[in-house]
């Protein structure tokens, strides 16, 4: 225990970040599931985290409440802009909650109170409230669930209609504005959580960090991960969110320092996936599991009769060969009649067979 204590005290900020980032990842993957690319998680994460951040600082209330608070505010809002702006599809609902987060944004950049550009500092006054590993990996664990117990339910169903094909599941009789609606809010109150918690892990609060790239960074990690699964949300987070630090120990080429660029390579990798794998990194790791499983069984109407197998020599095999014949003839109707009439073609003349034609037979 000694160890991952020690380990945790001197990699925290990054552990940190890794629950922050996948619940932001899950945020922007509910959105996905019913085929909304909104882009406005990164000011739902903005206003969850400067609403909890003033609750502890300046009235005392502890970190649990203030978190569901900051949540409660961002679904809230998320609520009133959904309702209209959700009729928009495709590029134009992305373009308009790009502009969404960023009259957020700057809104918070010019309230006084808030720090403005400076940043709104945490624990510095009487009232302390902080976020570590276990609040923010608790909460990773309860979404993770809520996603495994969503997908085979009512509201996943109906989502994963609409992402299908939005007309088709409107006639079957879904509420398509509703689920998505909802959908929208609930991707908010994950990303208003996340950035709750996320403030408190900071010793400053700065609004620069909810800008237009982090609104790009959260899609790109459920992009790579795999937008078909929960799983790959979360696994696209952990990957890009190394990565990004991987790159700040590299040591520059010439003048050309590599930690300043960590964009140019996120876009590469995004690049790379949408090209050689559309359904993201989770996909790679399904198709492995699916040549490793175990051989197909043979169905029982194309296995051999023991009872004929007994009897040796030919009658094993017309058995096995009958068998065969059975089964394709049962898996191919049209097959079926065209063998059944082209033998009662080539039957002896004069003798009757069941499906000819009485000029056949006569004939």
């Amino acid at each position: 225990m000694q160890f991952f204590a020690d380990f945790y005290a001197s990699n925290r900020h990054l552990i940190d970040l890794i629950g922050v980032n996948a619940m932001l990842a899950l945020s922007v993957y509910m959105t996905l599931s019913c085929a909304m690319l909104s882009l406005s998680n990164a000011a739902s994460m903005a206003i969850g985290a400067y609403t909890a951040a003033v609750l502890t600082t300046q009235l005392g209330i502890g970190l649990w409440p203030a978190v569901i608070v900051g949540a409660c505010m961002a679904g809230l809002v998320a609520l009133l802009l959904g309702l209209p702006i959700l009729r928009l599809r495709g590029v134009f609902l992305a373009i308009s909650t790009i502009g969404f987060g960023e009259v957020v944004r700057i809104i918070i950049e010019n309230i006084p109170s808030l720090g403005g550009s400076e940043g709104y500092r945490l624990n510095a006054g009487q009232f302390t409230a902080t976020s570590g590993f276990w609040e923010i990996y608790i909460v990773l664990i309860l979404l993770a669930y809520f996603f495994s117990r969503l997908k085979g339910s009512r509201m996943g169903l109906a989502l994963e209609a609409i992402r299908e094909d939005e007309s088709a599941a409107s006639t079957l009789g879904i509420n398509v504005t509703f689920y998505k609606v909802a959908a929208y809010v609930t991707g908010a109150i994950i990303a208003g959580v996340a950035g709750a918690l996320y403030a408190h892990a900071l010793p400053v609060l700065l609004p620069g960090g909810f800008g237009f790239t982090r609104a790009v960074d959260i899609l790109v990690y459920a992009v790579v991960g795999g937008t078909f699964a929960w799983r790959g949300a979360i696994a696209g987070a952990f990957l890009m969110t190394i990565l990004s630090e991987v790159l700040r120990i590299i040591p520059p080429i010439g003048n050309l320092y590599i930690k300043d660029y960590p964009e140019i390579f996120s876009g590469l990798i995004l690049l790379t996936v949408v090209l050689f794998l559309p359904n993201g990194l989770l996909s790679v790791a399904l198709g492995l599991n699916r040549r490793r499983g175990p051989a197909r069984p043979i169905p029982e109407q194309v296995r051999p009769d023991p009872h004929h197998s007994e009897l040796g020599g030919d009658s094993a095999v017309g058995g096995g060969q009958e068998s065969l014949r059975d089964a394709e003839l049962a898996t191919e109707p049209s097959q079926a009649i065209k063998v059944g009439y082209e033998e009662t073609r080539s039957s002896e003349e004069g003798v009757t067979h069941p499906g000819a034609s009485p000029r056949e037979a006569s004939g």
